[in-house]
């Protein structure tokens, strides 16, 4: 409840100050928010509501008076020409009533039902301040205080979709001109797929995950060396421009900057729409409240401009705020149910992960029985304990997670979380690093789980691909004692696969002619099998174009590893420790023992380059095909000399659509990008 007389609104804005602005610290600097969006903003809004009532508790120094936070000392400042502000939020259908109030109010007009709004989906990532000279970028900032932010420009050139040179733009005599000077500003963000890969390897890594793809793309932007922004995928979305031109006019109204963004060759959010008076807005907000499950790319709400800049110039705005625009916000879908019981895996890295089994509830459309608590950190600051009340959502709509405990449902007889000293599987004791956010089994090669986790990679599809053997299989035998180590696969015979439970004969022969083709897979997809940390199914392509035997590869030194495109010296330090360990030498000796190649035939090696045909070709699959896996589709692709990307940007060459396409479609028609159906590429490799 706000507070009513001054001492009491005296009292709780000396509460919120810090808070919030601990919160922000966590948020903008650090990348590691203690608390959701959506609970930052009750504090923040509940302390602009304590200052409207009493302006005199309203100082300089309060967070509502400022943006962003200081920028870091780590990186060159720049200061911005045109400040960045942020947006005023409205939580719901009243606040956007409030909002048209207040612009009739300002306008001095009673009916803004005529007046155009542009509707952009609101992206949940990184403001950032670009500027291009000549059509070349030449600085490129984060939002910081909004006044100073910090210098990213070789970060951000590496964004494949940010262009590095401008499109000249039509004037209205018909000549054609790249603005003399323009600054742009963007937000930068991380596809789902790409937030997903990038946490994929980090628990494969055992170190700790990003909450969302906001914190993600922060992190990955504001690194020090752009060798590991470049491996991120970063996205960017571009929604401003100051022209500085003599020779260009600037837009009259935003929906034209949008269209001379485009021009320019700057990618933009293609879902934006021109609607007039707040009841179109409402309309769109609506409409994209469940379609917005679809997209590839977070978003939690919609901004909303009016689209006449005089108006932009009549309104103003804040300190902290514009007064013509608006951020519509979607209330995050929060269940509650029941915590079961914990149950702590164990990953082929050894970390272990505590994971909350729930009683099954609904969020966001799919059934939820099981949400990652991350870690022992988590479990701490939680509190959480098995028969628990809990609430729980998809954390960016994407992962589910434990958002808080029901105290008040607690049961009298619960006790905290015991987090275990040992392995759950092997008893090992537990070890965790220094920098390290999880706990990790040390029992490399006795623990069980995690010599299954690592079976399971190894013959997985993007590795050796031996179909038939999957995750209940590789654990039986695990438990039979009939494999131990990946080169087992290759050893095992019909008499001893009979054995196992339900197993029939056409099964165990296809297993045993699945292992036998196996045998003969390509280097990349040994390298990949083997689960060299920090090394996925592009880092194994890549490594085998180099060097097409294990021999090759094992007396390498890491300095002549990190001479491929794109490796760091974690990686190759990383592969040439681990060709170095005994474990490693004796499995690769049993492995020729039973006739795995460990060296690419002429055949093979010539099938690692079909032919140039494809070089310099960029490709994006969507949907699902039906003549070939995706993998599959890939590595045509690579053989060829083209590239494989997992998001469309104004660079991609096709994008390849098979059945039930996604988001990708409608951006790669908004951006031009030839496309093509699973017959037409086909066509294309035949004639490749």
């Amino acid at each position: 409840m706000l507070a009513t007389d001054f001492e009491q609104a005296q009292k709780r804005v000396q509460e919120l100050i810090p808070k919030i602005e601990h919160h922000r610290f966590c948020y903008y600097v650090l990348d590691n928010p203690e608390i959701e969006d959506i609970e930052f903003d009750k504090l923040f809004n509940e302390l602009l509501e304590l200052e409207t009532k009493f302006p005199e508790l309203r100082t300089p120094e309060s967070p509502t008076q400022k943006v962003g936070t200081a920028p870091s000392t780590e990186f060159k400042q720049v200061h911005h020409r045109h400040p960045m502000l942020s947006l005023a939020n409205a939580m719901g259908a009243e606040d956007l009533d409030k909002w048209q109030e207040r612009l009739e109010k300002a306008l001095d007009s009673n009916d803004v039902s005529k007046l155009g709004f542009v509707c952009e989906l609101k992206i949940d990532g990184l403001s950032i301040a670009l500027t291009y000279k000549d059509g070349e970028l030449v600085e490129g900032a984060t939002r910081g205080n909004g006044e100073v932010g910090e210098d990213v420009t070789l970060n951000l050139k590496t964004i494949k979709s940010l262009p590095k040179k401008l499109n000249a733009i039509t004037l209205p005599d018909g000549r054609k001109k790249i603005p003399a000077e323009v600054d742009i500003r963007g937000e930068v963000f991380m596809s789902i797929q790409s937030f997903s890969e990038v946490n994929k390897q980090l628990e494969d890594d055992g170190e700790a995950l990003f909450a969302n793809p906001r914190n993600c793309a922060s992190g990955s932007l504001r690194q020090k060396d752009p060798r590991k922004t470049a491996k991120r995928k970063l996205s960017i979305w571009t929604y401003n421009a100051y022209i500085h031109d003599l020779e260009i006019e600037q837009p009259q109204s935003h929906h034209a900057t949008m269209n001379l963004l485009k021009e320019l060759g700057l990618p933009v959010e293609p879902s934006y729409k021109l609607v007039h008076g707040i009841s179109e807005v409402k309309e769109f907000c609506s409409l994209w409240d469940e379609k917005r499950h679809s997209l590839d790319y977070q978003t939690d709400g919609i901004v909303i401009k009016l689209d006449d800049l005089k108006l932009w110039d009549w309104l103003g705005a804040t300190s902290h705020s514009p007064r013509f625009a608006i951020a519509f916000k979607y209330p995050p879908e929060e269940i509650e149910t029941v915590l079961e019981y914990i149950e702590f895996d164990v990953g082929r890295t050894g970390a272990v992960t505590p994971c909350a089994m729930l009683k099954p509830v609904k969020i966001a459309g799919t059934t939820v029985k099981r949400a990652s608590l991350h870690n022992y950190d988590q479990i701490q600051r939680l509190d959480v304990r098995p028969g628990d009340t809990v609430v729980v959502r998809k954390a960016g709509e994407i992962i589910p997670e434990v958002l808080r405990v029901v105290i008040e449902k607690r049961q009298a007889n619960s006790e905290p979380v015991v987090y275990p000293t040992n392995c759950p599987i092997c008893d090992t004791a537990l070890v965790r690093g220094a920098d390290e956010a999880a706990f990790k089994c040390p029992n490399i090669h006795g623990c069980k789980a995690q010599i299954t986790r690592r079976l399971e990679h190894f013959v997985g599809k993007e590795a050796m691909n031996i179909d038939g053997v999957g995750e209940v299989l590789v654990k039986q035998l695990v438990e039979s004692g009939l494999v131990q180590d990946a080169a087992d696969f290759f050893s095992l015979d019909l008499d001893s696969l009979l054995t196992l439970e339900r197993m029939g004969k056409k099964s165990a022969e296809k297993i045993l002619q699945q292992a036998e083709a196996a045998k003969k897979r390509p280097m990349a997809n040994l390298f990949a099998a083997l689960g060299i940390p920090h090394v996925g199914v592009n880092m194994a392509f890549d490594l085998a174009q180099y060097f097409p035997s294990v021999d090759k590869l094992a007396s390498a030194s890491a300095e002549e590893i990190e001479k491929i495109e794109g490796v760091g010296p974690n990686i190759s330090r990383s592969v040439s420790e681990f060709f170095k360990n005994p474990q490693t030498i004796k499995l690769i000796e049993k492995l020729e023992k039973y006739g795995v190649n460990l060296e690419d035939s002429a055949d093979a090696k010539a099938s690692l380059k079909v032919s140039d045909a494809l070089l310099g070709k960029s490709f994006v699959i969507t949907g699902t095909l039906k003549g070939l896996d995706r993998l599959k589709a890939e590595t045509e692709i690579k053989l060829r000399g083209g590239k494989a990307s997992s998001s469309v940007s104004k660079n991609t060459s096709y994008l390849v659509v098979g059945e039930n396409p996604g988001s990708k479609l409608a951006k790669a028609e908004s951006l031009n990008v030839k496309v093509l159906s699973e017959d037409e590429f086909l066509e294309l490799l035949k004639a490749t």
